[in-house]
């Protein structure tokens, strides 16, 4: 099974913090709150598929301190990660989906007529469920107001979190670095880069 073999592979901290992440429930904007069902873990400088493999003016946010939001844009669409590690080292998960729990009709304001199961399907589509956008970088994702996460009391059991290679990079394409909760309708579709790359 794909998430067995994957799991024998050593991980990096980013990938413990990716996993804690399922579950979790993100507060965003007008009442929209939604519960984590699919990250991909970002490890810095030691992984060439993240903002942060060269310390920039763009990615010095990810380098610290953690909790804090970091949102890029991209194809027109915003994407949200939370900053996992220790100042200095780089490390984010970027919040690939999420269920929909509270505030369906500002959601949907702005995603449009779909259904429930979708309006957090994907990490565009997610941030633009909760209303995030490049205003909310650099939020303190632990101090209301604004953007809040709020961690699961219980963590999602191992058996229910499928692992497998991140979606849409060219670099670092096979690294096992995204994680879902297995069957949950929300999850989105995994699509390789069509010039990924292997090595890395």
């Amino acid at each position: 099974m794909e998430s067995l073999v994957f799991a024998m592979v050593i991980e990096p901290n980013v990938c413990a913090a990716a996993r804690e992440l399922l579950g979790a429930v993100i507060v965003g904007h007008d009442g929209v709150q939604a519960r984590i069902t699919e990250v991909e873990a970002y490890n810095g400088p030691d992984d060439p598929a993240s903002h942060a493999f060269r310390r920039t003016p763009r990615s010095e946010l990810m380098y610290g301190p953690p909790d804090r939001l970091y949102v890029y844009r991209i194809h027109g669409h915003h994407c949200a990660n939370v900053v996992t590690s220790a100042e200095g080292q780089g490390a984010a998960v970027l919040l690939r989906a999420g269920e929909i729990v509270t505030g369906h009709d500002a959601a949907r304001a702005r995603r449009g007529d779909v259904t429930d199961q979708v309006l957090g399907r994907g990490p565009g589509n997610l941030a633009k469920a909760l209303g995030i956008t490049m205003t909310d970088l650099d939020t303190d994702l632990l101090e209301p107001p604004g953007i809040v996460l709020h961690r699961p009391e219980s963590p999602v059991s191992a058996e229910r979190i499928a692992v497998g290679p991140r979606v849409g990079v060219r670099l670092a394409a096979d690294r096992p670095w995204r994680f879902w909760i297995d069957g949950d309708p929300s999850v989105s579709a995994y699509r390789r880069h069509a010039r990924a790359t292997s090595p890395g």
